[in-house]
């Protein structure tokens, strides 16, 4: 059985990743879309807009 935070990490890794390719190709109804689906997801933008460093 997955962990709630291994299933979290997971989806904050999902939308970091398809942030990236909006960011990439300058799609603003991708990154709209992301923020939506965040919020709904309870998961703050920057926990995916942010770059590891």
């Amino acid at each position: 059985m997955v962990s709630s935070e291994a299933q979290r990490q997971t989806l904050i890794n999902s939308l970091r990743q398809r942030w990236i390719d909006a960011m990439r190709t300058n799609d603003a109804e991708a990154k709209q879309a992301l923020f939506k689906e965040a919020v709904y997801l309870g998961i703050q933008p920057e926990e995916f807009t942010v770059e590891a460093e």
